[in-house]
């Protein structure tokens, strides 16, 4: 076994050792360790690889070929077993695989039916000069015709899930400003403070000094988060009576009573708030476009 033989079957066994485990996360140390290791096997075949490409006769698509011997040895590499051949017989394969896939891909040019259409095969990282004189790829000059529909797909979708939130965080306020009002006015003496003697100073009673009980304030805020998940689930993500009430512990009919007048508060809050000025504008126009049965 020739010293490039032992050293090749070295690196190779550093790269296997530091693949992590199915479901394990890579370590930064495990990745540098492979990126040292296979940049070492790459430049020990070296030789081997400048061969094979003169040898296929793609010196004129040098770039290309070393690129698509990188991938061969990284395919080898995963599909190595010592047990059954040496790395420098395994690797002859794939390079010699991967350097044919890529001469006929190159040579279809040459194809009756290529040269009727004057069909050139160019590299993807060839540089040609732009309008503006900078470089650019040919790659970057590959239009993706469903590109447009799928940014403004996801623009929609990024700024209906923006506003259902806030929607959603709007309507929790509110409900919020409700109860607290009504628990200060639970707390509102039964009598109002009279006014004493003149020399005496004059109590002033307000609404917003009332303390609130801590332990009814805990008990609105867990009201509000289970309310706030059956709005989000049964509005907007569609979950069955069922599956909320075996989740929230809230029963079907409470459920609905829930849903139901969140829908009416955040379509009024959505009609004063300039906010969500458009969600009512698009309401206005579905309700006005006739119906074709």
């Amino acid at each position: 076994m020739s010293k490039i033989t032992v050293a090749l079957e070295a690196a190779v066994a550093t790269v296997k050792e530091n693949l992590p485990a199915e479901g394990d996360r890579q370590t930064a140390r495990q990745r540098a360790a492979i990126d040292k290791a296979f940049a070492r096997i790459l430049t020990l075949i070296a030789p081997r690889i400048r061969h094979f490409i003169r040898q296929y006769g793609l010196a004129g698509h040098w770039e290309d070929a070393e690129q698509v011997c990188s991938i061969a040895v990284h395919r080898a590499i995963e599909a190595y077993d010592p047990e059954k051949a040496q790395f420098t017989t395994f690797v002859n394969w794939q390079l010699r695989g991967e350097l044919q896939s890529l001469r006929f891909r190159l040579m279809t040019d040459q194809r009756p039916s290529a040269r009727k259409v004057e069909a050139t095969t160019v590299s993807l990282d060839a540089i040609s000069i732009g309008e503006d004189g900078e470089d650019i790829s040919a790659i970057s000059m590959i239009e993706d015709e469903e590109a447009l529909s799928r940014t403004e797909a996801a623009a929609s979708a990024y700024l209906a899930e923006a506003a259902t939130v806030t929607l959603i965080d709007g309507y929790i306020e509110h409900l919020r400003n409700v109860a607290l009002d009504r628990m200060r006015r639970q707390a509102r003496p039964k009598r109002a403070a009279k006014r004493v003697a003149t020399e005496q100073r004059q109590s002033v009673w307000r609404v917003e000094n009332l303390a609130i009980d801590p332990a009814a304030m805990a008990e609105l805020e867990m009201r509000l988060l289970h309310n706030r998940e059956v709005v989000e689930r049964r509005l907007f993500d569609i979950s069955t009576l069922d599956a909320l009430e075996g989740d929230t512990g809230v029963n079907k009919e409470r459920v609905r009573q829930i849903a139901k007048r969140a829908a009416k508060a955040m379509a009024e809050l959505a009609d004063v708030d300039p906010r969500f000025a458009i969600m009512a504008e698009y309401r206005d126009a579905a309700l006005a476009s006739p119906t074709v049965h």
